[in-house]
């Protein structure tokens, strides 16, 4: 969004008035349209709720007003999300870029770095221990960042399939002044990881865990646009997770963290993975804020 131009508050007002009925129409959500100018025109909410911005002679748009109304139409009848307009969402106190190669994070994964850091802070390690930490299917660099800003002595590993995706990645930890903490790599999992075996403090994933026959029935919001590469997890939706319980043990130090988001119904299988391996001890399943178990937890031996 480079393309800048300025429009007088009324035109703003009136693209808004005619947003918020076709929204109605779409059954897109009307937060949606002030989400939307609070990025392209740098609105606050309290200025969009009493619509003092109507007055104003001039507002700098991100780009223009026909482009903005293009993405829209795109919105209801294309059902693009919302964050792929915009091109950036919030995630924990951050804003990240994202783009149709990267996964929107979802604010259930936000959850991963605060049992990181409870997990962490229950059991602290000796200060001279080096803290290498790896986000593996790294996506927009959401979980990098948000390990980068809790664990300020840590360096942390990223790695994901997509160069599309590590781009995005790239360009969010440089722009939030992380770029010097986390090293990015292309590869599947841990291949790129080979000369930290045995080094890591933690290692922590969202991969693709939905069953490949339920991709087709998702949001199309979701079918449409995000990358299936980061929704796919096989027939049973545990091919990642499967993987990640079978290699992560050479590369965790013992008493090192394994975490990963998965899908509700999947924590009995996940746990009974872990069990079954052998090489996990204090195997734990915690749920998200709707009450659904979303994560498990376990340490190395």
């Amino acid at each position: 969004m480079t393309n800048h131009q300025i429009v007088s508050g009324l035109e703003l007002w009136q693209w808004r008035q005619s947003a918020l009925v076709s929204g109605k129409a779409g059954d897109v959500p009307p937060m949606e349209v002030d989400w939307i100018l609070q990025e392209v025109a740098g609105l606050d909410r309290l200025a969009l709720r009493l619509e003092s911005f109507k007055n104003c002679p001039q507002i700098e748009l991100k780009l223009p007003l026909s482009e903005l109304n293009r993405l829209w139409q795109r919105r209801l009848h294309d059902r693009l999300p919302v964050q792929y307009i915009t091109g950036i969402t919030p995630w924990r106190h951050f804003k990240l870029a994202v783009s149709p190669a990267v996964l929107i994070p979802r604010p259930e994964t936000e959850s991963l770095i605060d049992l990181a850091v409870e997990a962490v802070s229950s059991a602290p390690w000796p200060p001279d221990t080096p803290h290498h930490w790896a986000d593996l299917g790294t996506g927009s660099g959401a979980i990098a960042i948000g390990l980068a800003d809790a664990f300020p002595d840590a360096t942390i590993h990223a790695v994901d399939k997509s160069a599309d995706a590590l781009s995005i990645a790239r360009e969010n930890a440089l722009r939030l002044g992380f770029a010097d903490r986390i090293n990015f790599y292309q590869g599947c999992w841990f291949e790129p990881l080979g000369s930290l075996k045995g080094q890591f403090r933690g290692i922590i994933s969202n991969p693709p865990y939905i069953p490949s026959g339920i991709v087709p029935t998702l949001q199309p919001e979701v079918t449409k646009h995000e990358p299936h590469l980061a929704l796919d997890g096989g027939n049973d939706g545990l091919d990642c997770i499967r993987h990640l319980v079978e290699t992560a043990p050479d590369y965790l130090r013992p008493g090192g963290l394994w975490l990963i988001e998965m899908m509700a119904g999947q924590a009995e299988a996940v746990a009974e993975l872990l069990r079954l391996n052998g090489n996990y001890i204090k195997i734990q399943i915690f749920s998200d804020l709707a009450g659904i178990d979303r994560f498990a937890l376990a340490y190395r031996c």
